[in-house]
């Protein structure tokens, strides 16, 4: 199996409704690789952002079934993570949004 880089691992930030409210927790939302693991995101955030990370909690949501017409297809699963930050750390990428 092939190992993954640090800075693939991260795939986007999510702003969501309920990711913003998470962020006065000092908790924050990405989209991540399929292949990754704790470790490996915590590591990531780490090294992207220049802060301290507590802890990792992932997730797996499964797609959707979507028709258009006769036809249906999957929409692709994606893979979360919500990180938690040591307190008086944020991440600016998030900030004023």
């Amino acid at each position: 199996m092939k190992a993954i880089q640090v800075f693939e691992v991260l795939r986007k930030p999510l702003i969501t409704e309920k990711g913003t409210a998470l962020q006065a927790q000092g908790k924050y939302l990405f989209e991540v690789a399929a292949g990754a693991n704790k470790a490996q995101v915590k590591e990531a955030v780490e090294k992207a952002f220049k802060v301290k990370v507590i802890g990792v909690n992932m997730m797996i949501v499964k797609g959707k079934v979507r028709r258009a017409g006769r036809g249906t297809t999957v929409t692709p699963d994606v893979k979360k993570a919500i990180v938690t930050l040591k307190s008086g750390d944020k991440i600016q990428l998030f900030e004023g949004v």
